[in-house]
């Protein structure tokens, strides 16, 4: 049973997907507590707001970077036993979806900050880019175009996590390989997760108080 192998990877994953960049950057470039102003999200947006466009940039790509590397430790690690997991058929798929999954739960609920970490964007792109790179990068594009046209980050998150379980599907059918059940489910919870963590913007969009790019907190 190699089920035990998982389980390192698993909290691999978590702890690199808690790596407190928002919070960090705030402290080592700003002297603040990025938690405490703004929207009080340590994500890119509210960092960008608050400390500046370098630090937002480094934390957007270390977010990124934490999902990547999650996924392929646990690629690395996981598919060269080539074998279930354990005899209720727990594959090396599903190895890898959760320890990107992982990563998603601590970003967004960081051991080091009391639970209260970011909304799980940036990290959501880095663990698509490392399990199934065409959909996030078809995600992305979603996200840019909805951010060149309503310059409402939030909205655009929104809209690439919607559009994510839909991309998904479209790439099992370019492939022709029939789907991998690990990898769908990973796209609903991801779409859940992120539309759920924006639910405070869905508000102040419904009610047309969500500021767009350049001005106040929009609480991304």
């Amino acid at each position: 049973m190699l089920l035990p192998l998982v389980l390192p990877v698993l909290l691999a994953g978590y702890l690199l997907g808690s790596i407190p960049s928002g919070y960090l950057a705030g402290r080592w470039c700003g002297g603040l507590d990025i938690r405490q102003e703004g929207s009080g999200s340590t994500g890119a947006t509210n960092v960008l707001r608050v400390v500046g466009k370098g630090p937002a940039l480094a934390v957007f790509l270390v977010d990124v970077l934490k999902g990547t590397a999650a996924v392929l430790l646990a690629k690395t690690v996981l598919e060269p036993l080539g074998v279930p997991l354990d005899p209720r058929g727990w594959t090396i798929d599903s190895g890898v979806v959760a320890a990107g999954l992982a990563a998603l739960a601590g970003h967004t609920w960081p051991v080091w900050l009391g639970w209260r970490g970011g909304k799980a964007v940036a990290t959501a792109l880095g663990m698509l880019l490392g399990l199934a790179w065409p959909v996030g990068l078809a995600c992305f594009g979603v996200f840019l175009t909805a951010l060149t046209l309503s310059r409402i980050v939030s909205l655009s998150s929104v809209l690439g996590a919607v559009a994510l379980p839909l991309l998904m599907l479209g790439w099992f059918q370019g492939q022709g390989t029939g789907v991998r059940w690990p990898y769908l489910v990973l796209a609903l919870l991801t779409s859940v997760l992120v539309i759920w963590r924006h639910r405070s913007n869905l508000g102040r969009l419904l009610a047309g108080t969500e500021p767009r790019l350049g001005r106040k907190a929009d609480g991304s």
